[in-house]
Order: C-alpha cells, then structure tokens, then sequence
C-alpha cells in the first residue's frame, strides 16, 4: 500500500475508531507541526513529514498500552510495506538511543524487548526521526503548546524516571538544531500556541 496522505488519514481513522482517545488529536497536530517545520528545511519534505507525524502513534489501534503501542505500530507499518514510518514508530518514543531512557512500562513479550532493544540501539537517525520526536513534545490533543507544558504533562503521567532530564535536555537540543535550520523560533510556526500553552485544559490521558 502506498505511503500517502489519503491513506495515512484514512488508517488513522480506522484506529480511532477501534481505540477511541485523545491520541488521535494529538496524532494531528503532531502531524502539523512536523509538516510546518520542515517546509521551511531544506532537506525534508513537509509532505513527508506530516505523514510521520501521523502515523507515530498508529499502534495505540490494538487498544489501551504502554510501550506496547510502539511495536504494535512498528508491525503495523511495516505490514504496509511503510518502513521509515515504521522506524519512527518506535524511534519517536528515544529520543537517546538506549531502551532503558523509557519512561514507560515494557507490556511486551521477552521477545519483543530484546527486539526493541537491539531496534532502538542500531536505528540510523535522520531529520525525519529526530523532527517527529521533537514534535510529539509539542502537541497536546487540543493543540500546540510549549514544550516545557508537554514535558510536565507526561511526567504526571509516567512519574519523575532517572532519564527524563536527560530526555528534556535531548529534545531542547533537538529544538536548537531546528530552529538553527530554519533561522528562527518554531513557535513561530504553530499557530495557537500561546493559548494553548495557557489555558486550563485537562491533561492529556
């Protein structure tokens, strides 16, 4: 199947419709803002872009999971012959290529971890990868925030783990390079930031 805008929402609707959530918002707005970057970036295609950012988190259609969500999702693109797509689905999530930087709960089978494992420590990152990372840090379900907001949002989640200053430190690096390349801030570039950044919406899920 190819790899396209029509097909990427079309899936993800799919996806919702199996695991209704708050994901899939987020799903979209990380997606615009991948898109929105890397049309001012040289080397990357905004087209491309917004496809990865959709599709990061296609594998939370199997239901309710933790880093579960991450293989499922790598299965399920690379059933689709989508393999960058698939790479991102689990590179999104390590943003330090050492699999015990997670902060989530490994719900996987033996294999599958030493699967991860190996996957995360040999993956060849590109801008593609590194966009997507930056971006999820970016987005709630009701919109674009600043990272500092996501950041505090996903540790209420998942608590305070020994790798998440360094995860944050990774990630504002990440935002450096970017905003190097496109010569200015990327908050620029997502549109209701600043309200969403300062209302009181619930957190995310």
């Amino acid at each position: 199947m190819e790899l396209n805008k029509q097909n990427a929402e079309l899936v993800l609707k799919e996806a919702s419709a199996s695991n209704p959530g708050a994901w899939t918002d987020h799903s979209r707005y990380v997606a615009e803002a991948c898109k929105n970057i890397a049309s001012r970036c040289k080397n990357l295609s905004a087209a491309q872009a917004y496809l990865f950012g959709l599709l990061h988190d296609i594998g939370r259609y199997a239901g309710v999971s933790s880093e579960k969500h991450l293989i499922d999702g790598y299965r399920f693109c690379m059933e689709r012959g989508w393999e960058k797509a698939a790479q991102i689905c689990i590179s999104h999530a390590f943003m330090i290529q050492n699999i015990n930087t997670s902060i989530g709960k490994f719900d996987v089978s033996d294999d599958d971890y030493l699967f991860m494992k190996k996957f995360v420590a040999d993956a060849v990152y590109d801008d593609y990868d590194r966009l997507v990372q930056l971006c999820d840090a970016l987005a709630m379900p009701t919109g674009f925030c600043l990272l500092e907001k996501r950041f505090v949002d996903v540790t209420i989640r998942y608590g305070f783990h020994p790798a998440t200053i360094d995860r944050w430190k990774k990630i504002l690096e990440i935002k450096a390079s970017f905003e190097k390349q496109i010569g200015g801030s990327i908050y620029a570039l997502l549109p209701g930031v600043v309200e969403n950044s300062f209302c009181q919406e619930e957190m995310f899920p």
